[in-house]
């Protein structure tokens, strides 16, 4: 009866050490389970927070954009020297650095006391491995910041008038005339014919003079189309730049060109009107500007307001000229006047050969003086149309014999105003040439603002890739790559 009671015993403790192996075993597969689906829940974790603060870093990075340039000018980049006048990508990596990290770090009461996170993550490294500046590609990235800042703009009517304008122009062949030339030829045909001779009372040979009276008009054209069409010179700027400190005139630095895109006709139209809404001019000058004959600039690229708004008016003088030499030899009354003083002065100096020539120089003389009067009314704010009418024309035939003494006795009452001019000749000037002085514009009005001596469009970024590593302290990395910029 013992011995079967002490069997007994015996098996019911094998029993129960069996069910221990087994609780043990299992316990070890169910830990082994959670851990890892804790690994793989803290891993998906990293990853997770990873992402986030990687969009947010860049985020941060890009609101960091240039306030001076947003200001005055609506564009959205992140300057690489901050205000510095150091010049470095490595600022910008040391800003996305600085943000991955702000995002990993405890709060103030998890440092004090001393809590962890299941992740424990920081940052290892932040790298840029790509980004593109203002400057890449002849300005590309400028232009394409432009137009998304005038794709609201209803400009539509602007830019009808524009080109109309600029067909009138080039449609009537004004553009094409080089009165000049034709001045020239027609002098030298007036000097390869012999001046008349008489015997006076001594018996001698004397030449006689032929009093040409457009040698009153010609003998001031060596001063100068501004100098004459401006009665009061007090007031110009004097303003003079140094081009090498600038874009167009510095080796620049050049990003990798993450998104370029080439502008279209209507797209260059558009930049033409944003230059307009940004830039001062003659007659508009800004206070912030330091060039203040900005449009003249961008069309001319003389380092002086003097010298680009001299270009302007010898532009301008030219079109007028041209258009006005049209109409005359168009005005059969006009013509007959002028036909009528040539006829008398070659048949006083016995040479009715010199008729015709006389004539056409009078005629050229005409226009030129009525062009320095159309320049005068228009640097004064007046209106001069393209092609002249007999209601429109200022200039007498006597009255051009002495026309800066008729200078600004009012406008036309119709037509274009300087502005419209110049809109004209900056339409016609290169893009590329226009988008390289705009960047001098640019950085010129914002070094005048403070904190922004050194400011350089090539260090001015739109668009910037990075790749950042995450550690952890159980020895996890996440590496990930984002692409960000102000029109992704």
């Amino acid at each position: 009866m013992f011995s079967r009671l002490s069997g007994l015993k015996h098996v019911r403790s094998r029993t129960k050490g069996s069910v221990t192996v087994f609780l043990s075993l299992s316990i070890m597969i169910i830990l082994s389970l959670v851990l890892a689906l804790f690994s793989g829940a803290r891993i998906g974790a990293v990853r997770m927070k990873t992402e986030c603060v990687a969009d947010i870093a860049m985020n941060s990075v890009l609101a960091e954009y240039s306030r001076e340039l947003f200001d005055q000018y609506g564009l959205m980049m992140v300057d690489a020297s901050y205000g510095s006048g150091v010049h470095s990508l490595n600022n910008v990596k040391e800003h996305l650095c600085h943000y991955v990290q702000k995002n990993f770090d405890r709060s103030t009461y998890g440092g004090l006391a001393n809590a962890q996170t299941m992740t424990a993550m920081f940052c290892k490294e932040a790298d840029l491995t790509g980004y593109s500046v203002a400057t890449d590609n002849g300005g590309a990235v400028l232009k394409r910041q432009i137009l998304s800042y005038m794709a609201a703009e209803p400009v539509g009517a602007v830019l009808e008038d524009v080109l109309s304008n600029f067909n009138g122009l080039s449609g009537s062949g004004i553009d094409s005339m080089d009165v000049e030339e034709i001045a020239r030829q027609n002098q030298q045909q007036i000097d390869s014919i012999p001046p008349p001779r008489i015997i006076d009372e001594e018996g001698k040979e004397e030449i006689v003079a032929v009093g040409n009276p457009a040698d009153v008009v010609n003998a001031q054209r060596g001063i100068g189309v501004l100098n004459l069409a401006m009665r009061d010179r007090s007031k110009l700027s004097m303003k003079r730049i140094d081009k090498s400190l600038y874009a167009s005139g510095r080796s620049l630095n050049k990003g990798t060109g993450l998104k370029d895109s080439d502008s279209s006709g209507a797209d260059e139209l558009l930049i033409d009107e944003y230059f307009y809404e940004k830039c001062s001019r003659y007659g508009k000058e800004m206070d912030k500007a330091l060039l203040k004959y900005q449009l003249e600039y961008l069309a001319f690229g003389q380092d002086s307001d003097y010298g680009n708004l001299e270009k302007s008016a010898q532009c301008i003088f030219l079109w007028r000229e041209a258009s006005n030499l049209m109409y005359l030899l168009g005005c059969p009354s006009k013509v007959q006047q002028a036909a009528a003083i040539a006829s008398a002065l070659s048949a006083v100096a016995l040479a009715p050969e010199l008729m015709e020539p006389i004539k056409y120089s009078i005629l050229l003389a005409w226009s030129f003086a009525e062009s320095i009067s159309d320049l005068n009314i228009l640097f004064e704010g007046g209106r001069v149309p393209l092609i002249k009418s007999d209601s429109t024309w200022k200039l007498g035939i006597m009255e051009m014999f002495n026309f800066r003494g008729h200078l600004g006795q009012g406008d036309c009452g119709e037509g274009l105003e300087y502005k419209d001019y110049l809109r004209i000749k900056l339409l016609m000037t290169p893009m590329s040439e226009k988008i390289s002085r705009m960047m001098d514009v640019i950085e010129m009005d914002v070094r005048e603002t403070n904190g922004n001596s050194g400011f350089m469009l090539d260090y001015c970024i739109d668009v910037l890739r990075a790749e950042i590593v995450v550690g952890t302290r159980f020895g996890y990395e996440a590496k990930i790559e984002r692409i960000y910029g102000y029109e992704e």
